[in-house]
């Protein structure tokens, strides 16, 4: 594992931009590093406000499905919402079924079920969708974007459709009334469905004013959307998800409350809280049955049924660990058969009988282990294959997979995220394939996980003014990860402890400083020789109304 520290930069305007903006000197280091290198900059960034956020009629096609959206709504026709069952398709559903229903319309929402119709606009899912609704107006949100010849059908049938999503895709756009789509057309690529929902909410307001709607109070469902599907922290993502997180700890909705109790999440929420705890129990829905459980917990008005809903969710979600973990296992079995590591630039495995709904998951923990690009594919009795894949830096998937097309029946997804479907008999053809077209792209630094340092701090630097500023960074995740430092040449000030027998407490000294420090999941193997050099993350222990500074140990090796 390489470690990289960064080069120095003008210490002259680091100095004068933590002057200007108050923060410490590795404070406007790193954000100089990160684009941020003028004051207005490195001040919008540290203080996001709603104020900032742009006109939705930028966006390509939002004028157009405003227009079929209060036409609709002003005809009386029936409007409904057609989603994915992923938590970035629910809370955009959730959205804007409530939205709507604000405006007075006639609408109704469906999902169609992982295993039984599939993604997106499936010939099963769009038939039980019209024979329960009967649809005049169908707005597709995150997903419609590859499917213009099942859009053909149903405008041939009379059915209006508006495409709302940020898939990645087929070349040629769907001809519908209106497409949103910022990853195809080049602006505000980072949106996913429930920012751009939410932007097409701003729109509706813009051209029609509703007493006693107010925008603010659907953040939260915008945040636990956004970062769930993992786009980056940028931008105006930046600003909803910023406070969103805030509005999650004041929700308007009997749902989200109720999913914060079963949790365990307290205020403030933060980033974590939605990646580990409440979006995975929104997902668990989806990923093993029907996800209308999690789309009926965020529309509920009722508080005792949201409790209900949110506590079949928790078991859900627990079932799915158990199924997760049985799927991971059967995959690593054929890792230590097949896999070497010496010449293997991807691992891709696949079974019958394995869950689709979990795939994902396990890719992304056995690309997370292994730091390679990775597909995990489940079979049916018929050899049809799901498969979901996660990638490392370096290795573009949705073009990676435009080379190794002719061995797929579907595919789409994002740069470092996608969904394959396949035949049982193409997967030999397609793990050769995608090895090749990888084997191309990733040289070999591509292939060693890397610690890229942020700063480098004195163990002295660790504490409460430090943390503060480095909360102002937040909310982190893609696009925005939370800032890795390092310090040099500590030793441990005592023997380090286990906890729980799989986390690790080490007291660190430099000179006359010490400090207390935390390894989550600590490795088994035994340290290297001290003195050490150590990468961390600045964390927030909060003990009897005490807040310090916490050291957060991501890796460890002797000092250099």
């Amino acid at each position: 594992m390489r470690w990289i520290f960064p080069s120095r930069g003008c210490v002259e305007n680091e100095r004068l931009l933590s002057e200007a903006i108050q923060v410490p000197l590795t404070v406007s280091e790193l954000l100089m590093r990160r684009g941020f290198d003028t004051v207005s900059k490195a001040a919008e960034f540290l203080h996001p406000k709603l104020a900032d956020l742009s006109d939705p009629f930028l966006l390509r096609d939002m004028d157009r499905a405003v227009d079929r959206v209060l036409a609709a709504i002003d005809g009386k026709k029936r409007i409904v919402i057609y989603g994915d069952y992923d938590v970035d398709g629910v809370t955009s559903v959730a959205l804007l079924t409530r939205l709507l229903k604000e405006f007075g319309a006639n609408v109704g929402c469906f999902l169609p079920t992982r295993e039984g119709e599939g993604y997106g606009l499936t010939q099963k899912g769009l038939s039980r969708c019209r024979e329960t609704f009967d649809p005049e107006l169908l707005v597709a949100v995150d997903c419609g974007t590859s499917s213009g010849q099942e859009i053909a059908r149903l405008r041939e049938d009379g059915v209006e459709v508006i495409v709302l999503d940020h898939h990645e895709g087929a070349s040629q756009r769907p001809i519908c009334e209106a497409f949103v789509n910022p990853k195809i057309q080049g602006c505000f690529e980072y949106l996913c469905s429930v920012g751009i929902v939410f932007k097409l909410g701003h729109a509706l307001l813009k051209r029609r004013r509703q007493q006693g709607v107010d925008l603010r109070e659907y953040l939260d469902l915008v945040a636990l959307g956004t970062l769930s599907d993992l786009v980056p922290l940028k931008e105006e993502n930046r600003i909803l998800v910023k406070k969103g997180l805030q509005q999650i700890g004041e929700s308007k909705w009997a749902g989200v409350r109720a999913l914060l109790a079963v949790s365990g999440v307290q205020k403030p929420v933060e980033a974590m809280d939605v990646g580990f705890k409440l979006g995975p129990r929104v997902n668990a829905a989806g990923r093993l049955g029907s996800a209308q459980t999690a789309l009926d917990l965020l529309l509920t008005e009722d508080t005792h049924e949201a409790q209900r809903l949110a506590e079949e969710l928790d078991l859900r979600n627990r079932d799915r660990r158990d199924v997760e973990d049985q799927v991971y296992k059967q995959a690593e079995e054929q890792i230590q058969r097949r896999f070497n590591s010496d010449s293997d630039v991807t691992i891709i495995v696949g079974s019958e009988g394995w869950h689709s709904g979990v795939v994902g998951i396990v890719a992304s923990r056995i690309m997370r282990k292994y730091y390679r690009p990775t597909f995990v594919v489940a079979f049916d009795a018929d050899g049809n294959g799901k498969g979901s894949g996660r990638s490392v830096r370096g290795l573009p998937l949705v073009e990676t997979l435009s080379a190794c097309s002719a061995y797929l029946t579907k595919f789409g997804g994002h740069e470092m995220a996608a969904g394959i479907s396949l035949k049982q008999h193409r997967f030999e053809e397609f793990r050769k394939a995608f090895e090749l077209h990888a084997k191309k792209t990733l040289d070999g630094e591509s292939r060693e996980p890397v610690v890229e340092i942020d700063a480098e701090l004195l163990l002295r630097d660790v504490n409460e003014r430090m943390l503060k500023v480095c909360e102002a960074l937040a909310p982190f995740g893609m696009g925005n990860p939370q800032p890795l430092f390092a310090l040099r040449g500590v030793t441990p000030d005592m023997a380090p402890r286990r906890v729980k027998e799989k986390h690790l407490q080490i007291t660190f000294r430099q000179g006359h400083d010490t400090v207390r420090s935390i390894w989550f999941n600590a490795p088994s193997e035994p340290l290297p020789p001290a003195p050490w050099d150590v990468a961390f993350e600045l964390g927030r222990n909060e003990f009897q109304g005490v807040v310090s500074a916490q050291v957060v140990i991501k890796a460890i090796r002797t000092a250099e």
